[in-house]
């Protein structure tokens, strides 16, 4: 298996961070733009697309600033990759972002990366940031 390569995408966003982050944070608000289907039970997740089922753990979260899940094998142990959702809001403009941090394989990151913009153009949607 190849290793992974990190990156980072900032999606400037519409939205104040609290409201942001419920879609960030939350099973209901992540259903909304990220996966077809979100259910937790304590710190782990359940993210289904199509008919692929994925596991993941809440390995950090800091209120109305960022999350991170960490993604979990069959045993429930965390695997080496994780995907991190940041709210970052400049001090001054006060413009909010969202910062992706995800791993894909070299040949899929550009496909991986697309996959980022389409979400985030859905979540944009949900919450009126168009």
């Amino acid at each position: 298996m190849s290793q992974k390569i990190r990156y980072e995408i900032e999606f400037p966003i519409n939205s104040s961070p609290q409201l942001l982050y419920q879609y960030i944070s939350t099973p209901s608000g992540l259903q909304e733009w990220f996966a077809d289907m979100v259910n937790s039970r304590g710190e782990f997740f359940t993210f289904e697309w199509d008919d692929v089922e994925e596991h993941a753990r809440l390995a950090s979260k800091k209120t109305g600033e960022k999350v991170k899940f960490k993604w979990v094998d069959d045993d429930k142990k965390d695997t080496e990759y994780f995907f991190e959702l940041r709210i970052l809001e400049d001090e001054i403009t006060k413009d909010v972002s969202l910062m992706v941090v995800d791993f894909a394989e070299e040949e899929e990151l550009s496909e991986s990366k697309k996959l980022w913009e389409n979400q985030v153009s859905d979540l944009k949607h949900v919450i009126g940031s168009v």
